[in-house]
């Protein structure tokens, strides 16, 4: 299988052994690692609330997408974590601005806990015109 790394600055680096992204199945699905609410520039988190740490993520997540030819439209499935359930209607507000119709097809779980103590992080799979 052929596979093919996405990098870009316009995220954060990755905080382990992981790519930021990773287009597969002949140039045409991009799996992307999930995205935490953290400032590229700054490498701290965009604030400390879930609506900016969710705003981030989804851009950060975005920045991957872009960078492997996608957009917004591209996006087919998210999975959500959250470090708390009780965020899930203020994260939701955001997610459904920021993303719009047609939304993707998405999964949202309650974790105990996410890397460097995030209160979201947001992954993707899309699908990349040939």
């Amino acid at each position: 299988m052929d596979k093919r790394k996405i990098e870009t600055d316009a995220a954060p680096a990755a905080i382990g052994p992981y790519s930021q992204g990773m287009v597969a199945r002949g140039g045409c699905l991009l799996f992307v690692s999930g995205q935490l609410g953290i400032d590229p520039a700054t490498g701290a988190f965009s604030g400390e609330s879930v609506e900016a740490q969710t705003e981030r993520a989804i851009k950060n997540l975005l920045a991957v997408v872009d960078r492997a030819g996608g957009g917004r439209a591209s996006i087919a499935k998210t999975t959500v974590f959250l470090k708390d359930l009780a965020d899930f209607p203020r994260m939701n507000e955001v997610y459904s601005r920021l993303l719009g119709e047609p939304y993707p097809a998405r999964s949202c779980v309650g974790v105990l806990a996410l890397p460097k103590n995030g209160l979201v992080e947001i992954e993707a799979i899309a699908v990349l015109e040939t």
